[in-house]
């Protein structure tokens, strides 16, 4: 019997490393492709704009102090301790949520990603280089649209969750 009990919290973990590795290679992925973005942006076209699509889409390279809509402009060590309590706070609620399917693991990976490519440019460089600029809102970057795909994405997943388990209630 007390095989038994040790085989299944061994796969258990198993299964627990797995699915926290899914979110930190999408974290990875994200961080890696937004800094080599970053990075070719920098180096060729600072302070420069350039239309990818006519009148839709353009790439401008700005160098943002300030957070989302350049809120609490020049404020970086505010916005350092702000991301990082974020990501910490996050990793909690990943933590407490417990949950292991991939509607849940990939948006963490997404806002992980994002988050930390974005707190890494402010703490090395001060400021946050954003590039994708669609005229009508204000310039961000692969990161930023990750963190809001992902959080869009949890959002849906809780209220598909509590649907389903709402359902199951009343079949009870």
């Amino acid at each position: 019997m007390l095989d038994i009990v040790e085989n299944v919290k061994s796969k258990l973990k198993k299964k627990i490393k797995y699915n926290i590795g899914i979110v930190w290679i999408i974290a990875s992925i994200i961080f890696f492709l937004d800094f080599v973005i970053k990075q070719y942006l920098i180096n060729n076209f600072s302070f420069q704009s350039f239309p990818v699509i006519k009148n839709i889409l353009f790439i401008t390279v700005v160098f943002n102090t300030g957070a989302a809509f350049s809120i609490f402009k020049g404020n970086t060590f505010f916005i350092i301790v702000i991301s990082i309590l974020f990501i910490f706070l996050f990793l909690m609620f990943m933590k407490s949520e417990n949950k292991k399917n991939m509607f849940f693991l990939i948006p963490c990976g997404l806002v992980l990603g994002g988050a930390l490519s974005n707190l890494c440019d402010r703490v090395f460089l001060g400021f946050v280089i954003d590039y994708i600029d669609l005229r009508w809102w204000p310039v961000f970057n692969l990161s930023d649209s990750c963190i809001s795909v992902g959080i869009i994405l949890l959002l849906l997943e809780s209220i598909f969750s509590a649907k389903k388990e709402e359902m199951k209630m009343r079949h009870q």
